[in-house]
């Protein structure tokens, strides 16, 4: 453990040297890259300040600091000295641990603040030169960030990783393993989130104005353990040293209301009053982009109550959970990501979650805005400097809660609330799975945010409304369909107004879901009827409701009638969006509909998580700049064939799979070898990603094994490491089952010495970016195997191919145009295509399924109790029947377990031959080109938001 030299003397020069940093504000440009030199521009508010700030960097740094003309610009050199200097400052004076010691913890913690100075002046300037220039900004609510440690991406894309590896050399510690103690941040869980990250990434490279919103989860979504019961949940302790990359922003704070009452004014106006109040206060987590000085902002929100709510009279008589309730119902909030929905209180925590997002996010645009905007404000105006993107349908509340503030607050009218919100607000959907498509109870959302529920039936009858403009009453029974697919409000009633054009139709009693309310003025109208008498005025139409099923709110249908676009995240899920998932809709605006096809970052996903690869790519294209410009990747492609690329190559792959065989070692105790080839399954745990189908297939491969000579098993087999890693959602019992056969085939695997290095099957626990960035440049075959039509994009996917690891998979999200840009020989394809599922599953139903032969083996070899005591029958019963929940194999593993199987040979076949793997894998990356989150960037930019670049002076 190193021990730093404290004294007075250095105390003071450490100080002095960070002072530099504190009295100046701002770095531009480096005007010398080799010996990382950068421009600090002070901050001074007065001439005196001015030049006390550069006669204090010039008598320190004679040879470094020159004035400029205007006496405000002083250089000052990065290099590796003044850089310990600042560590040392920040290990003396913003100390997270004792003085004593100078460990590998408190040296990351001393680094990363280190780091924050230098990203705080740049975001400043970001902002700075934003508010100057009143630039339209995106603004990217989301309610994961799966950022991932931050250290190593932040120095590397400030250009300075030799300056600070050098400089805590100097201090007795490698940059390496200094990097390694960062917990990742705990704020989100799986693609969305990471996806989220790489396009702040993005954001900040390319030079486009735009901030993150999320919440701070103190817990994170939890901790996977994996013990002999399968998968264990504990809480996040991400938190628990603090974190040294976020700014906590005291002052900027704002009031979010649940439950109370509307109220109307004698104008009028609605008025949210009463209720439960908590306040959001915002933490700032700054990020770099790549060569540039443009620093975007993440702002978390984490939510507390007043001090006067703490009741002191309630805690000195003794009631101290009282006392707390306040206290504890506002924090809670923040707790965890996605918590257990199972409970009423769980649905409410949930949509609290979400709506604090929203509220507290909208409100801070609203005060930007506002900020920026001359007297008086145009409120017309706000499309024009604001973009709001709803990451996938948790951030749907802030349609209803901006008119809310639009109209309650700022005194608009709801013609032109709802026109400003539907210009500014946009939509991705990740999903076509039903249970990811969010319905909320009315009643739920009545009870906690009471106006909301006012502004969403207005929001439905308008869009009804819409909907009877364009198609006419004529056909009442398809524009009865419509509605019932279209409607926000799900088995609720239909608004007065709608009811009064509907009973002008001749042809209203006959419709099947609308019918006469009042029977007995029916029998009344008989009878006057027989009288002669004009009864047609009484006749009054409602829409049939269904008693038996809740009152719910769509809200991805909210999203769609309240944005401008709609855009799905790959090729095929944005077609399924268009004519399946929202096809009415597309019909009804088809204009709003758009392909963003994800990506992500090559700086993280390539340039520093695979440094030897870095090196290979930028000596074969001649060119550093692929980190930016993706597309020169793309000339690899000329060179697959070449003997001395394909040798770097293949070096370059057994290191990195040396260094996963060492991590897997340190995290699981399994011994593997590094010449076998590595498979990789790294996802959230969910049956539609199957990975039961590739455990099965493992254990039909181990059975077949088994049933051989060694010599007839290696001749058969390739040497395989099958890992696997991922979390299953606490509550997801059939994806917990999941994971603990994984393990106990693992188990059973991995110690049958008759087997030995044939083959290993590892799990990976507690799966998370840093994990990630290890596997992926190690990986040789990654499995993306969903069932076609149910995966929108992926992103890991992008990621291994980018690393050169070949992929088997089925026509499912960003496969389809990843096996077009690599090449239709380099990925290994099977099972039905996304247009052939609605057709198999009915086929299923009617009992016309036969089952392969080797997938009814290898269900009967794993309720044997070969791979241990626990019953199965639950996991493998999910894979049985016609029908039912839980059963009749919905996700078609049966159907593609032989072409599975007999991909799998292929993949056998191919490895052997090391030439044409190693080419396949150096046109996977030369293929990966079209994924980088930059492109997807600019196309939201240009296509949905409609800001430019903003490149800082």
């Amino acid at each position: 453990m190193a021990t730093l030299p404290f004294s007075a003397t250095s105390a003071h020069s450490n100080l002095a040297t960070h002072s530099k940093f504190i009295s100046s504000f701002i770095y531009s440009n480096p005007i010398r890259r080799n010996s990382r030199w950068f421009f600090i521009s002070t901050s001074c508010s007065s001439r005196a300040r001015r030049q006390l700030c550069v006669k204090s960097a010039a008598t320190d740094q004679k040879d470094a600091a020159t004035q400029t003309q205007e006496g405000s610009l002083v250089t000052f050199p990065l290099d590796s000295a003044s850089i310990a200097s600042i560590i040392k400052y920040h290990a003396e004076f913003t100390p997270s641990f004792s003085i004593e010691s100078f460990g590998l913890p408190k040296a990351f913690y001393a680094t990363a603040e280190s780091v924050r100075d230098l990203l705080i002046m740049n975001w400043k300037e970001t902002y700075e030169y934003y508010e100057k220039l009143n630039v339209k900004q995106a603004y990217y609510l989301s309610m994961e960030f799966l950022q991932g440690r931050a250290l190593l991406n932040a120095v590397g894309n400030l250009e300075i990783s030799g300056a600070y590896a050098e400089a805590l050399k100097k201090l007795g510690h490698n940059l390496e393993d200094v990097a390694r103690q960062e917990p990742d941040a705990a704020l989100g869980n799986g693609g969305l989130g990471r996806l989220a990250s790489c396009f702040l990434d993005s954001l900040a490279t390319q030079n486009y104005p735009a901030w993150g919103y999320g919440l701070r989860y103190k817990y994170g979504l939890f901790k996977q353990h994996i013990t002999k019961d399968g998968q264990e949940e504990v809480a996040e302790n991400w938190l628990e040293m603090g974190n040294p990359w976020e700014i906590p922003r005291n002052d900027v704070s704002y009031p979010v209301k649940f439950y109370g009452e509307v109220v109307s004014g004698p104008d009028g106006n609605k008025q949210w009053i009463g209720g439960e109040n908590v306040t959001a206060v915002a933490y700032d987590v700054p990020i770099p982009g790549y060569k540039t000085k443009t620093t975007v902002n993440l702002r978390l929100w984490s939510t507390k109550v007043a001090p006067e709510e703490f009741d002191l009279h309630a805690f000195n008589t003794g009631d101290h959970a009282k006392a707390y309730a306040a206290i504890k119902n506002a924090e809670k909030i923040c707790y965890i990501l996605y918590p257990g929905d199972e409970s009423v209180e769980g649905k409410s925590l949930r949509l609290k979650q979400q709506y604090t997002l929203c509220s507290a996010s909208l409100q801070d645009i609203i005060a930007r805005f506002e900020r920026r905007s001359r007297e008086p404000v145009k409120w017309e105006e706000f499309p024009e400097k604001v973009a709001v993107q709803m990451n996938d349908t948790h951030p749907t509340l802030c349609i209803p809660e901006l008119i809310r503030i639009l109209m309650d607050a700022k005194g608009l009218s709801w013609k032109e609330a709802w026109d400003i919100t539907r210009r500014t607000v946009a939509y991705t959907n990740h999903t076509v799975l039903p249970e990811a498509l969010e319905k909320w109870s009315l009643q739920l959302i009545q009870e906690l945010l009471p106006r909301h529920v006012e502004i969403i039936k207005l929001i439905d009858e308008e869009l009804i409304h819409t909907i009877i403009a364009e198609y006419g009453t004529e056909d009442l029974d398809d524009l009865v369909q419509k509605l019932r697919e279209m409607r926000i409000l799900d088995n609720i009633e239909l608004p007065d107004s709608v009811l009064e054009i509907l009973s002008k139709s001749e042809e209203s009693s006959v419709v099947d879901y609308i019918e006469e309310v009042d029977k007995e003025a029916k029998a009344t109208d008989e009878e006057a009827q027989s009288e002669g008498l004009d009864t047609e005025k009484k006749k009054e139409v409602t829409f049939e409701l269904d008693p038996k099923l809740p009152k719910m709110v769509r809200m991805a249908n909210l999203c769609v009638a309240g944005g401008h676009a709609v855009n799905g995240v790959a090729e095929i899920h944005s077609e399924i969006v268009k004519n399946e998932v929202f096809n009415d809709f597309y019909k009804l605006w088809p204009e709003k509909f758009q392909n963003k096809t994800n990506g992500v970052t090559p700086r993280r996903w390539i340039r520093f998580c695979n440094p030897d690869l870095s090196k290979i790519i930028t000596k074969w294209t001649g060119t550093e700049d692929w980190v930016k410009d993706t597309e020169i990747l793309v000339t690899l492609g000329k060179f697959a064939d070449n003997e001395d690329l394909q040798s770097e190559w293949r070096e370059a792959k057994r290191r990195n799979k040396i260094k996963v065989a060492s991590f897997l070692k340190e995290k699981t105790g399994y011994l593997i070898n590094p010449d076998a080839m590595f498979d990789v399954q790294v996802k959230r745990i969910h049956e539609y990603k199957r990975q039961l189908l590739n455990i099965l297939g493992i254990v039909y491969r181990y059975k077949k094994m088994k049933e051989m000579s060694p010599d007839e098993r290696k001749a058969k087999f390739v040497p395989r490491v099958c890992i696997f890693g991922g979390k299953a959602f606490a509550t997801y019992v059939q994806a917990k089952r999941i994971v603990k056969f994984i393990t106990d085939v693992g188990a059973t695997v991995n110690h049958d010495q008759e087997i030995g290095d044939l083959l290993k099957v590892v799990f990976v626990p507690d799966y998370n970016v840093s994990v990630a960035e290890v596997l992926i440049p190690g990986s040789e075959l990654s499995q993306h195997i969903s069932t076609a039509g149910m995966e929108a994009s992926g992103t890991s996917n992008m990621k291994f191919a980018m690393n050169g690891c070949i992929q088997i998979g089925t026509l499912d999200g960003a496969n389809v145009e990843i096996r077009q840009e690599v090449g239709e020989d380099n990925f290994f394809l099977f099972g039905a295509h996304a247009h052939e599922i609605a057709g198999l599953r009915n086929e299923r139903a009617q009992g016309k399924f036969v089952a392969d032969p080797r997938f009814e083996e290898v269900k009967a070899y794993v309720r044997s109790g070969v791979f241990g005591p626990y019953n199965y029958d639950e996991l493998m019963g999910s894979l049985e029947g016609n029908e039912g929940y839980g059963r009749a194999d919905y996700f078609l593993v049966g159907k593609d377990f032989p072409s599975y199987l007999e991909c799998q040979d292929k993949v056998d076949e191919a490895y052997r031959d090391q030439k044409r793997w190693t080419k396949m894998s150096i046109l996977n990356t030369a293929g990966s080109y079209k994924f980088s989150s930059d492109r997807t960037i600019h196309e939201y930019a240009r296509d949905i938001w409609r800001i430019e670049p903003v490149v800082l002076p």
